[in-house]
């Protein structure tokens, strides 16, 4: 085995955006929230807090309608960017804890104490920590996702945008329910259902669930060990609608998940030594452990109309979570690196909000928010645990201790706790019969402690040898305002035009990756961006086309970063001082006829860092991670007949984008180059709509590519890379009561 230095690992992940939305699907309507008629274009959402047609707010969203989400099997938050061209992903810890790029903008640190600029909220509740995430993509209403910076009208600061989960709600006076199970490649079982029933008059209770299970598609060859990238997983939510009087509504909401199966794999590079003799979807691995995250939630949301011109809304929740995981970061047979993960979370939160709809000239919704995350946080590195460095024919301290690196265990904890206060307002004001002007500000205060940080050397059995961070404590109090300010104009066609300029902010962030001396302990600053857009929203031909546009430029400051000083591979949590992100985007919806309509989603982007040094690099002038300059995505829905024996359809899909990086530095070998994805479904529909059956595919021409790279060649001898999933398809039956 070679000799290498644990500290040169490196994960810095970036992201920009100049891109487009994705394949508009149609979104279903929500409580309370439908379309003008059942003809139209329109898609309405919740998006500013109201149930406005999406055609008629000047922001730019992409909608998805859940059973649209189902039929295409995106079942993971993971597989939202296949709908949604703008959105990129680096999965760098696992599937179902996806760091998102919006516009590109994102987290570049893998550390699960932080939390991704680009926000997930499950009903309007905010989910910071990778450990909330859970089984999340079943029985939903629909899915927004808002481009831009966050937090006139979203709990949470956000710099790069939010990803909206919007589920089915009870429905007060309705016995009704539905069942599906399915069964695919690599012998996988799917089951979801949900029911409605009334209680009396005022009270609904619906019940989904989600069950899932299929064997690995990495082919472990190391005999004994069984194959990884399995799926093993199953959520139940439960929502209690109750209305005990006019214009008073309460909604509880309560959920619980788990998943435990064989781990991802690491797909290791170079060929030559390190997949020598493997396939593309085959691995070697010694470390075969289960990954294990359990999540409760429980939430309510009240709504109380005050009068006929304003609204109260609270939303009440408590998080709790763990994710725990031993990752072969080496993915070979032997013991070089293998990293053991533990994040354990809770939080509480309180959104409290007025809204007035006066239906006159000026409205607004003022809000307070307060939020506390409490996080423990483990890491170990487990560097050559199988290597005998003495040559006495056992590995054991001493060989920690005579090499200070092999048969050596390198462990952190801590704990942390995050508070955030905010004040904000979202108004608007129409200054002519089409002209309206709209703006609002936000006053937020953030403070954070991470304490009982401690780093320790331990020997391949655990016994401790050596402290590295003896115990420390960091903390930090800041206060942000930001806001936005915008302008749109409606035509006497209904069409629209809009220009808005918006602040974002992220809170500031602590190191979890200081293993080896107290000076890697570290707080970046608060990450700002200052977002330039104008777009328009459109529709003609009858209104059966419908094509959105936008444009962008934004100014990204201090984006936070690890980085790895050169010299003494220490790893500290620092600022990208200045980059630039511009673009422009498109979503095409042409509705032919009622039975062919077509999606379409084009992005455009340009990314470069003005100002910032990476692991003693000069990356002034490189492209951000997860930043393809071209992407898009194309649907069609194609009705083959429609009569008394049901209808069938057929739904063919495509993504593609160009080539992209995964890091700051452009490292060529890393580069993944531009691919394409095939999918799409089959489905038939019962002429009253009791059965239904689908026959799907994703990734049909089993095509290779990675979600997210590293650059571990010169400490450890090997690439770190996550690969896509290969080809699935299967086939679903389900029915309506």
């Amino acid at each position: 085995m070679r000799k290498s230095n644990p500290r040169a690992l490196l994960l810095p992940n970036l992201a920009i955006a100049l891109a487009l939305v994705a394949s508009p699907a149609m979104a279903q309507s929500t409580d309370g929230a439908e379309a003008d008629d059942a003809d139209n274009a329109d898609i309405v959402v919740t998006a500013t807090k109201r149930s406005e047609s999406l055609q008629k707010i000047p922001l730019s969203v992409s909608a998805i309608g859940g059973d649209d989400l189902a039929k295409a099997r995106v079942n993971s938050v993971d597989s939202l960017v296949t709908k949604v061209a703008n959105l990129q992903l680096t999965s760098i810890v696992g599937d179902n804890t996806p760091i998102f790029a919006l516009r590109g903008v994102s987290m570049s640190d893998y550390s699960l104490n932080q939390s991704s600029p680009v926000a997930t909220y499950y009903d309007e509740v905010y989910k910071g920590n990778f450990a909330f995430l859970g089984v999340a993509m079943y029985d939903l209403e629909r899915v927004e996702v808002l481009k831009g910076p966050q937090g006139t009208l979203y709990g949470k600061n956000t710099t790069g945008g939010a990803v909206n989960l919007i589920t089915k709600t009870a429905k007060l006076g309705e016995t009704s329910g539905n069942f599906s199970m399915g069964y695919g490649r690599f012998n996988r079982v799917d089951l979801n259902g949900a029911v409605n029933l009334p209680i009396g008059d005022k009270a609904a209770l619906r019940v989904a669930g989600t069950f899932a299970q299929a064997n690995g598609w990495f082919k472990n060859v190391v005999p004994g060990q069984p194959d990884l990238a399995e799926t093993r997983e199953w959520g139940l939510r439960g929502t209690l609608v109750f209305e005990p009087a006019d214009g008073v509504k309460f909604t509880l909401r309560g959920s619980t998940s788990y998943q435990d199966p064989r781990n991802y794999g690491i797909y290791a590079q170079p060929e030559a030594i390190n997949r020598a003799g493997l396939g593309k979807w085959e691995i070697a691995s010694n470390e075969t452990a289960r990954r294990k995250a359990r999540t409760t939630s429980v939430a309510l949301t009240a709504n109380f109309d005050l009068s006929d011109t304003l609204a109260l809304t609270s939303i009440t929740s408590y998080d709790k979570g763990s994710l725990h995981f031993i990752e072969d970061t080496d993915g070979q047979s032997i013991q070089l690196l293998e990293i053991p993960y533990d994040d354990e979370a809770k939080q509480f939160a309180q959104d409290l909000r007025l809204t007035s709809d006066t239906g006159g000239p000026f409205d607004f919704i003022i809000g307070a928010y307060y939020n506390r995350e409490q996080v423990f946080n483990s890491s170990n590195f487990k560097i050559a645990n199988d290597y005998d460095y003495n040559g006495d024919l056992v590995v054991d301290a001493q060989d920690c201790i005579d090499s200070g690196i092999y048969a050596c265990q390198f462990k952190n904890q801590f704990d942390q706790t995050k508070e955030s206060f905010a004040l904000y307002s979202d108004l608007k004001y129409e200054l002519g019969e089409n002209l309206t002007l709209r703006g609002g500000l936000r006053f937020t205060h953030d403070k954070g402690r991470q304490y009982g940080f401690e780093s320790n050397a331990l020997a391949v059995d655990g016994t401790f040898l050596q402290n590295l961070i003896p115990l420390s404590e960091l903390n930090y109090s800041t206060d942000n305002l930001s806001g936005k300010i915008g302008l749109d104009y409606k035509f006497a066609s209904g069409n629209m035009v809009y220009a808005s300029f918006s602040r974002g902010y992220r809170a500031p962030s602590f190191n979890a990756q200081a293993f080896f001396d107290p000076s890697e302990l570290s707080v970046a600053q608060s990450e700002k961006v200052n977002a330039f857009e104008v777009g328009a929203k459109t529709q003609f031909a009858d209104r059966k086309v419908t094509l959105n546009m936008a444009a962008f430029y934004y100014d990204y400051r201090n984006q936070q970063f690890i980085n790895v000083d050169p010299s003494t591979a220490a790893q500290t949590l620092l600022n990208i001082p200045k980059s630039r992100i511009m673009g422009a985007e498109a979503d095409l919806t042409v509705r032919a006829s009622d039975g062919f309509s077509l999606h379409a989603g084009l992005g455009v982007l340009s990314t470069k860092i003005l100002s910032g040094t990476v692991s003693g690099n000069n990356v002034v002038g490189n492209r951000l991670s997860n930043s393809p300059e071209f992407s898009m995505n194309l649907g069609l829905d194609l009705t083959l007949f429609d009569g008394a024996s049901g209808k069938l359809s057929l739904h063919p899909e495509m993504v593609y984008q160009t080539s992209q990086y995964f890091e700051v530095i452009n490292v060529p070998r890393l580069k993944q180059t531009g691919y394409a994805l095939l999918g799409g479904h089959i489905d038939w529909e019962s002429d009253d709509g009791q059965w239904n059956l689908s026959i799907w595919g994703k990734n049909l021409t089993d095509q290779q590519y990675f979600t997210s790279r590293v650059d571990l060649l010169a400490g450890f001898g090997f690439d770190y890379n996550h690969v896509g999933s290969p080809r699935s398809y299967g086939i679903t039956v389900g029915m309506n009561f």
